[in-house]
């Protein structure tokens, strides 16, 4: 007996969708609490920690798009699947990037407080890369018909 819905991608992207969304008032948030003279450490880690949840739900969401890969090409041009998958790849890679920068973050001084600016305004860049994400998968659903891969008597 097979607890988990199928399929599961549908169902676990709409939580890096909405931590995207988060990101760029976490990041604001922090610098304003920062700059009004909250501890750094436990204020910039809360927004390190909403980077790093969407990293995580990413690669989450990326992994079960791959494991539905072969029951959608029966249904759906390649050039479509390609399209969200390379969209998929360039929001995981601006949002470890943005990590990255976050945990410098963390370094006393002009580097750390640039580093704070830097990775804030990398999540609008995170937020950008994810509605493209969206965007092709949302086309693959509605335009492309992705879901008829699971719906007709010919999908899974």
């Amino acid at each position: 007996m097979n607890f988990l819905p199928t399929p599961l991608h549908p169902l676990i992207v709409h939580l890096p969708i909405a931590m995207t969304v988060l990101l760029p008032l976490f990041g604001l948030g922090a610098l304003i609490a920062i700059r009004r003279g909250a501890r750094v450490l436990p204020v910039w880690g809360l927004a390190t920690a909403m980077i790093a949840l969407t990293l995580g739900s990413g690669l989450l969401a990326k992994e079960t798009g791959e494991d539905e890969e072969d029951a959608v090409e029966k249904v759906v041009a390649e050039q479509s699947i390609n399209a969200h998958e390379e969209a998929a790849d360039a929001f995981m890679l601006a949002t470890g990037v943005v990590l990255v920068i976050a945990g410098v973050g963390f370094v006393r001084g002009g580097v750390g407080s640039t580093a704070r600016l830097a990775a804030a305004a990398g999540t609008l860049a995170v937020l950008g890369f994810g509605y493209n994400v969206g965007h092709t998968g949302g086309q693959l659903v509605y335009r492309d018909g992705a879901a008829s891969a699971y719906t007709t008597p010919g999908g899974r």
